[in-house]
């Protein structure tokens, strides 16, 4: 019940608040009475699936998208090539370099996007690795992405 209404909450935030970090929308929630750590913010934001989109401000910022969004794969070319420094493959590992600060918001853009070919991902600061179900999979989207660089 708390997490829906959390969640209710996040949507309200960053439709009426251009957040840019995990720590302003916390602070937005503490200041509405919620609860939650940086931890739960960010599972949120998962969740949710909530992305980071360039602003007409030249921000980023939290934004919805839905996985049946049309603009989703535009704004997930938009913060990838904006945002990723370089792409390699080890086995069936993808490891993607990005801008400082960066990696968690490319890293939940590409969950939303949903490949078949990931098994799960992780991010860093500017550190992405992508567990891909072989190595042939792995150098496949490691190629497909380096077409959005």
């Amino acid at each position: 019940m708390m997490k829906s209404r959390r969640h209710a909450k996040i949507l309200d935030i960053i439709g009426e608040y251009p957040i840019e970090t995990q720590d302003e929308l916390l602070n937005r929630l503490k200041a509405d009475g919620f609860k939650a750590t940086q931890a739960t913010i960010s599972r949120d934001i998962k969740d949710l699936r909530l992305v980071k989109t360039l602003g007409s401000d030249g921000k980023y910022r939290y934004v919805s998208a839905s996985k049946n969004s049309t603009d989703m794969r535009t704004n997930f070319s938009s913060l990838f090539s904006s945002s990723v420094n370089s792409i390699d493959f080890a086995q069936n590992i993808v490891v993607i370099k990005t801008l400082s600060g960066m990696a968690q918001a490319v890293c939940a853009a590409l969950d939303s996007i949903d490949y078949q070919a990931v098994v799960g991902t992780i991010a860093g600061d500017d550190t992405i690795f992508i567990a891909c179900r072989s190595a042939e999979l792995a150098l496949s989207l490691t190629e497909d992405l380096k077409k959005l660089v």
